[in-house]
């Protein structure tokens, strides 16, 4: 998630020409964003996890917000502020604060497939509870498919078990996201998508600051190694700069759907640098788990309806 996305976004029509940096684009979304856990797993194993989400989102936010505002966006109207208060709460303050935390416990690799949830509690929430989308039988069956890919992740039995309450608690997370996704709809924002995400990722990571500072994580101050160093910076430069500016980009020249599909590539690249580079277990169980989280995910965004994307 490791990824920062832009909320209640609607891409506009563009011609079709080929354009070289479009690949590069796609890349970065599904390149960049998956390796956030990873780095996410690396740095919260030396730094406290609030502290970390903290000065992600309050560095990248802070220099997102400040750049947008000296091209000459106009600042949040206050209207706007209490609206971007309330998003920013759920969207990076309940659901990275609690993601940051339980990678302490659970494997890059295994946080990257529950988040990939996201576009199902989406839709559920979407469908069951506030009722902005018609309910199909195809999406309860997707959604269906996917938690139970998600439970037959975490089941007891076989040779690795994971820390259930961990799993649990990103799971819980990304139904944060989801809420915060769509009771955007209908709050008033800055028309600059760049500016709004800017402003959500600031104040969220002042709170999330503030919350390490009140449940005592730098008490004492940690040792912050090099290597846990360069994976919060690559988590504000990738993360948030780099792989938002290539989303924002990509979602004003291509449908959203298509940009959406992020959110079954990014577990992929989760798992893979999770085996391969902090050398995290594999089993047949996990793979088959997975590719019914992402077969859940790819029927939901490919059915004709107007989905929120993510990406961490």
């Amino acid at each position: 998630m490791a990824h920062s996305e832009v909320i209640g976004a609607l891409p506009r029509s563009h011609g079709r020409r080929f354009d070289a940096r479009m690949p590069l684009a796609f890349m970065a979304i599904y390149f960049l964003w998956g390796a956030t856990f990873l780095a996410i797993r690396i740095a919260v194993l030396e730094i406290p996890p609030f502290f970390t989400a903290g000065v992600r989102f309050l560095v990248a936010g802070g220099l997102l917000y400040g750049f947008m505002r000296l091209r000459g966006q106009a600042g949040p109207s206050t209207t706007e502020w209490r609206s971007i208060a309330v998003t920013a709460l759920c969207m990076f303050v309940a659901t990275y604060g609690a993601l940051f935390w339980a990678e302490q416990y659970v494997p890059s690799g295994i946080a990257s497939v529950i988040e990939a949830t996201l576009p199902i509690t989406t839709i559920a929430l979407e469908v069951f509870i506030f009722r902005q989308q018609p309910f199909r039988w195809t999406l309860l069956g997707a959604v269906a498919l996917g938690f139970c890919g998600v439970s037959w992740l975490l089941m007891k039995g076989g040779p690795q078990q994971f820390a259930a309450v961990p799993c649990l608690v990103i799971v819980a997370s990304g139904i944060a996201w989801s809420l915060g996704a769509v009771l955007t709809r209908s709050l008033p924002r800055p028309r600059s998508l760049a500016l709004a995400a800017g402003a959500q990722m600031m104040l969220g990571g002042a709170v999330l600051l503030a919350l390490s500072q009140l449940t005592g994580e730098l008490d004492p101050f940690p040792h912050i190694s090099l290597r846990a160093g360069l994976s919060l910076s690559y988590l504000i430069v990738g993360g948030s700069l780099l792989g938002f500016t290539a989303y924002v980009w990509l979602l004003a020249r291509m449908p959203v759907t298509r940009v959406a599909s992020h959110a079954y590539v990014n577990p992929v690249v989760g798992v893979a640098l999770g085996y391969f580079v902090a050398g995290e277990a594999i089993t047949t169980r996990m793979i088959l788990a997975s590719l019914l989280v992402i077969a859940s995910v790819f029927l939901i965004l490919s059915a004709p309806a107007d989905l929120e994307s993510r990406g961490r």
